[in-house]
């Protein structure tokens, strides 16, 4: 019996170490990449061991394309996306959560339903709209069509149910106004799942492609993800090394909101998926 659990638990660590090296070798291959010349990439066997071609690759990526116009536009976009997303759905996520009203049940299952319609599908319908703005090639057509998702509300509905009645019939006897209870007691006691919901706002609105890719046609407003993927558009010489460290680059920013919120989003996604 023991020596069959010894190698029940072998097989599992084994499997485990396999899958997460499988897991983490095409990031560490696009790092050590970025650090090579165009020629040791295509070497044969491969060379795995970082070498000192990264600042030679991102200034030559620097020169040849707007890279750093293209970052400053994604994170203009995605912080300004993050913050007016996670201000939104909470407050949508509260109105569910703590008011009745007539139709509540029936507006909120509409919202649900839109979670199963495609994003293609609105694409023609919306660029209508924003070319009838004057929007193309503007931050807030890649903003503001996104803002306040059907998943984003749902996922502080859940959480928000938790928050105790009882505190908020409190601060109303108290005399604090609805938008006041909102700001000092909602926000605050709903941290987490903020720290949760803002972590896969940005990364859902960093890696935004599609539409960006229609609606900025300005190459000095275009996004990090789309400039990137016109670096190896056909009939043009590619340069792997630049594109390789153009992006570590773009993941430079994920890993640093990911770093500093990691704390709360293991128990902002744990809190919205018990409560009922």
């Amino acid at each position: 019996m023991k020596g069959s659990s010894f190698l029940t638990k072998s097989a599992g660590y084994l499997f485990l170490i396999l899958v997460s090296v499988a897991s983490v070798y095409p990031f560490y291959w696009m790092f050590v990449g970025s650090t090579l010349s165009d020629s040791d990439i295509f070497q044969s066997p491969p060379k795995l061991v970082p070498s000192g071609e990264f600042m030679n690759n991102l200034t030559g990526l620097a020169a040849s394309a707007p890279i750093w116009q293209a970052l400053g536009n994604s994170l203009l976009i995605s912080v300004i996306f993050t913050i007016a997303t996670l201000y939104l759905c909470a407050i949508a996520g509260y109105a569910f959560a703590k008011y009745e009203f007539k139709g509540k049940n029936i507006l909120f299952v509409i919202v649900l339903i839109t979670m199963m319609l495609p994003h293609q599908v609105t694409l023609i319908p919306l660029f209508k709209m924003i070319i009838g703005f004057g929007w193309q090639d503007q931050p807030q057509a890649v903003i503001l069509p996104a803002l306040a998702n059907a998943f984003g509300v749902f996922f502080m509905r859940q959480n928000m149910m938790s928050i105790p009645t009882e505190m908020i019939e409190a601060a109303r006897i108290d005399g604090a106004g609805e938008m006041s209870i909102f700001h000092k007691i909602i926000l605050p006691t709903s941290l987490p799942p903020l720290a949760a919901l803002g972590i896969l706002s940005f990364i859902q609105q960093w890696g935004n492609y599609l539409w960006p890719l229609i609606i900025l046609q300005d190459r000095e407003s275009t996004t990090l993800p789309v400039l990137l993927s016109q670096l190896v558009a056909p009939g043009q010489v590619v340069y792997y090394g630049q594109v390789l460290a153009g992006t570590v680059v773009s993941i430079v920013p994920v890993l640093i909101l990911f770093l500093l919120l990691q704390k709360y989003f293991i128990s902002g996604i744990y809190g919205g998926s018990v409560k009922g």
